[in-house]
């Protein structure tokens, strides 16, 4: 694919008709509405904590509030119910890593259409190695059902026993994820993308629109990147924009104390 032809592919599967989302966050009604009161977990810093030092300096990272326990975080997104891709079977987030003592990186992507998603999912899946190798679980999260997860993991690939579904976006109104069409379209943070070009382009060769979810609200939603160890929340950074990752060295760093090479 020519770069100039990777360039229109984003503009042209990212830009949706004006829409509302549609979803309810689980905490109440919707979060998203021009008249709600955005209503979301905040996250506690604790000053004894470097991982929690490192992630209350990312400008991504939602505001900290002394009413709010870390390890609360941790409980309330176990309730969550989201969909293994693999399966299409429901399960719990605190199924999915030791809850006493496993390590998790909950990665969430922003929806399966999204080529800086494909792209997000192709650095994780390369880095794989690295996460087992300190015993971390891997938890990539998208917006859409597990058969439009099937789609990225098929072509991509990507496996598929490390992907979920959300297609109500419980994990992400609870974590307070960014959501709108300024942050999808016009935020400055997404000139970023154009620093990976090329691994985007990559990334792409084999994409397809069809992994959009039905639901066009979706494509609004913007991701965020989460370690934990049990139920303690590690690091915390929300995507700012499309495109807007977090810093897998920060990540590697935190999670697998691994020097980024």
């Amino acid at each position: 694919m020519a770069a100039p032809a990777a360039a229109s592919l984003v503009a042209r599967v990212s830009l949706p008709p004006r829409l509302r989302p549609t979803a309810a966050s689980p905490l109440g009604p919707s979060v998203h509405g021009p008249r709600s009161r955005r209503r979301h977990l905040r996250f506690r810093r604790s000053p004894s904590s470097s991982a929690g030092t490192a992630a209350a300096s990312s400008p991504s990272v939602p505001s900290s509030s002394p009413e709010t326990p870390g390890s609360g975080i941790g409980d309330a997104l176990g309730d969550v119910e989201i969909y293994s891709a693999a399966t299409g079977e429901p399960v719990l987030f605190r199924d999915l890593w030791d809850q006493n003592e496993g390590v998790a990186v909950v990665a969430l992507l922003r929806h399966f259409g999204c080529p800086c998603c494909w792209e997000l999912a192709s650095v994780l899946r390369d880095t794989k190695e690295r996460f087992d190798s300190a015993g971390v679980k891997l938890i990539a999260v998208g917006v859409g059902t597990p058969a439009k997860a099937r789609i990225l993991a098929e072509r991509l690939p990507f496996p598929l026993e490390y992907l979920y579904a959300d297609p109500d976006r419980k994990a992400y109104n609870l974590l307070g994820l960014y959501f709108g069409v300024g942050r999808t379209f016009f935020n400055p943070a997404s000139a970023k993308v154009l620093s990976r070009f090329d691994s985007l382009k990559e990334a792409v060769k084999n994409y397809t629109i069809e992994a959009t979810p039905d639901d066009r609200a979706g494509v609004l939603q913007q991701g965020g990147m989460f370690v934990f160890k049990a139920k303690e929340l590690l690091y915390a950074r929300k995507d700012e924009g499309t495109g807007d990752h977090a810093p897998l060295d920060d990540v590697l760093n935190i999670c697998c104390k691994v020097p980024v090479t």
